[in-house]
């Protein structure tokens, strides 16, 4: 089993930044991929960033050249980044990852952080 504590999440003016951190924790053997999404009311969750073991990243079109993910395999821990904050940013960001438990490769949810952008 994985925990994933997020954390960061708050209001913001429009133009400003914040950084999101979530810890993996817990009996896995690995984590593969980290990443986070976010969902909007009334809108699907989508794919804000992801990163793989070996650092390799991939970006929603509207958040690139905005929002850097990072991960700290150390620590089991993945940042955003995100700078120039637009009210449409305006969700519930959650992190996801893979995790190796040795069994099987498991995906894994937090509970979500608000990010509120104010015009």
């Amino acid at each position: 089993q994985v925990q994933l504590v997020e954390s960061g999440g708050g209001l913001v003016q429009a133009g400003g930044s914040l950084r999101l951190s979530c810890a993996a924790s817990g009996r896995f053997f690995s984590i593969h991929a980290m990443g986070w999404y976010r969902q909007a009311p009334g809108k699907p969750r989508e794919l804000v960033a992801r990163i793989t073991s070996g650092g390799s990243t991939n970006y929603a079109d509207s958040v690139k050249g905005r929002f850097t993910i990072s991960r700290d395999t150390t620590k089991n821990t993945v940042y955003l980044q995100m700078n120039s904050l637009k009210p449409e940013d305006t969700a519930v960001y959650y992190c996801n990852c893979n995790a190796n438990t040795g069994i099987s490769i498991v995906n894994y949810w937090g509970q979500g952080t608000q990010v509120t952008v104010s015009s």
